[in-house]
């Protein structure tokens, strides 16, 4: 089964963003170091990525799955493209592609805590 349930948006200040929605809404916000902010509470998560390198040009609509390489067999398969290779990150793995139509997502999986 696969599921949207994240967005990852550029952020000039991942702190700053995190700030305002704690403020602003009430949710809350986990910092992993001083670039990247993760909201909790709006009925889908939130990242906040202000890594120049690493953050998104328009927000990265995220899909989780079960089964990480079955996914990217199936996007490959569709007629994606992989533009991110798959990566660690706490708690998952995910890879990044690029649908027909130009649009850039990212499928996640968690990592199975031994």
């Amino acid at each position: 089964m696969y599921t949207i349930d994240f967005v990852e948006f550029p952020s000039t200040s991942a702190g700053a963003s995190s700030a305002f929605f704690e403020k602003a809404f009430g949710w809350t916000a986990t910092a992993y170091g001083p670039d990247y902010a993760d909201v909790q509470g709006a009925g889908i998560s939130l990242g906040f990525q202000a890594d120049a390198e690493e953050r998104p040009a328009a927000p990265l609509l995220t899909v989780h799955t079960d089964d990480l390489e079955e996914a990217r067999r199936a996007v490959e398969g569709a007629g994606g493209v992989i533009t991110v290779e798959p990566f660690d990150f706490p708690g998952g793995r995910r890879f990044h592609f690029r649908e027909p139509g130009g649009a850039e997502l990212a499928v996640w999986s968690r990592t199975v805590q031994a």
